[in-house]
């Protein structure tokens, strides 16, 4: 399930099966330029990061993003049609992608406030489905995510720590799931580790990022 899907830095993910796709992509080390998506979470700067963008993007990629992003974008050189504006709740298909809109807030923290209407996505990919959590607390809606993969931030302060993350986990039960969010903004590989001794036998914990 994790062939060809890469962790590369704090929630930064890549996955190539057929197209290629990031999701909030940050901290590039060079210039790739094969992104055919972009799906972007929020606007945070290590999550909607412009120059690592630019290392990412081609003439023709698509970008999936919030409201908040739109004229961010625009003004960022991407043209009208290739972008797509979500908000939570939202069910959509781009190219042969399937994906879905969660909402993504904090409940005791004032980061992530739900009116943003900031999100997470799940991906169905070769009947795969991926859920990337964006920076959340539990939430009524991500507690009802039916996925097989779960990307779920782990480094606490300005969202889940690793026992929220881990409660979440035990109760939607993906096959495997893979902490993110530690490493560079908050959060240490201990986060990662202690998350995954805390998931449910029948969960896969892997660590992607040491």
């Amino acid at each position: 399930m994790l062939e060809n899907v890469e962790l590369l830095f704090h929630s930064s993910i890549r996955i190539n099966k057929g197209v290629v796709i990031y999701i909030d992509p940050y901290k590039i080390e060079k210039n790739y330029n094969d992104a055919d998506y972009i799906f972007i979470t929020h606007d945070h700067y290590d999550h909607y990061s412009e120059p690592d963008i630019d290392r990412v993007r081609k003439s023709e990629t698509i970008v999936i993003a919030p409201e908040t992003l739109s004229e961010k974008l625009l003004m960022r050189g991407f043209k009208k049609e290739n972008i797509i504006i979500v908000e939570p709740y939202e069910k959509d298909i781009v190219g042969d992608i399937k994906f879905e809109t969660i909402p993504a807030y904090n409940t005791n923290k004032q980061f992530h406030l739900k009116e943003n209407n900031w999100v997470g996505y799940i991906l169905e990919i070769d009947e795969i489905k991926y859920y990337f959590a964006g920076d959340t607390d539990i939430t009524e809606e991500s507690r009802n995510v039916e996925c097989d993969v779960a990307f779920v931030p782990v480094g606490g302060t300005y969202t889940m720590d690793f026992k929220e993350a881990a409660l979440l986990v035990n109760e939607i039960k993906p096959k495997i799931a893979v902490p993110v969010h530690y490493g560079s903004v908050v959060g240490t590989i201990q986060d990662a580790e202690d998350f995954v001794k805390l998931l449910h036998p029948s969960i896969k914990g892997i660590i992607m990022m040491k």
